[in-house]
């Protein structure tokens, strides 16, 4: 192989790379403000709900929003997981197979902190 074509090989997987980063740094700043959303609404509903409320309403709604979240938080863990797996799969890629190892830790607590 030519140095100019090991040249265009690098250049082509780097600008590939730059491109999936860019992606997710706009994907995590989505999700940073899609949180920010979440709590400002949630902040907004349970001061509605602690003004016109009783406390057993107040409790049933904490139960089904704590479900809510802890299934979505599930699903979200699943998906990055399973995502995550395929990109590692590929040949030089122990080091973000590590990383997605502790991933799957940190979903797996996620999914018992989160189960009612």
């Amino acid at each position: 192989m030519s140095k100019d074509n090991e040249t265009k090989s690098w250049d082509a997987m780097w600008n590939e790379y730059s491109e999936l980063l860019k992606k997710w740094t706009q994907t995590f700043e989505s999700l940073q403000k899609i949180g920010t959303d979440i709590q400002a609404k949630y902040l907004e509903v349970m001061q509605k709900a602690t003004s016109e409320s009783s406390p057993s309403t107040l409790q049933e709604f904490y139960q089904n929003w704590q479900k809510a979240i802890g299934d979505s938080g599930q699903n979200m863990f699943k998906q990055f997981g399973e995502d995550w797996q395929k990109l590692t799969n590929q040949a030089g890629m122990e080091q973000l197979k590590a990383y997605g190892e502790m991933m799957n830790k940190f979903a797996e607590t996620w999914k018992k902190m989160w189960r009612a």
